[in-house]
């Protein structure tokens, strides 16, 4: 078995940002139909969950980075962050789904200026 782990930070500011300049087009290039929905749904505090799954997204490339051919075989969409029916998040790495991953771990956190992720991968 092998376990390997991402960390990312990012400001918060920035996805606001890049949502309230570039808009749909921002949105439908980085984050999947399910993780719009759910970000959405959060009100004056959407920026705060789109910069964190924003965060998980770039953890989740660094953890599977030596899976990966280069970075351009891969799309921001690949990595997926939902909620289960108790509030915790959970990831998917929809690219490697067929791969040797056992499981993925993810921890989010985020306050007023920024949002960070942790995403630990196990591999069989």
């Amino acid at each position: 078995m092998k376990v390997k782990c991402g960390v990312d930070m990012i400001e918060i500011s920035r996805i606001q940002d890049s949502i309230e300049s570039l808009g749909d087009r921002f949105l439908s290039k980085v984050y999947t139909k399910k993780e719009i929905a759910y970000c959405e749904s959060k009100g004056k505090t959407k920026y705060e969950h789109y910069a964190a799954r924003f965060a998980v997204k770039e953890a989740a490339f660094k953890a599977v980075s030596e899976q990966v051919k280069d970075k351009y075989s891969i799309s921001w969409k690949d990595i997926e962050t939902i909620n289960d029916e108790n509030g915790r998040p959970r990831t998917e790495i929809l690219f490697l789904k067929d791969s040797k991953i056992e499981n993925v771990d993810v921890s989010i956190s985020h306050c007023q200026d920024y949002a960070i992720a942790n995403v630990t991968v196990l591999f069989k």
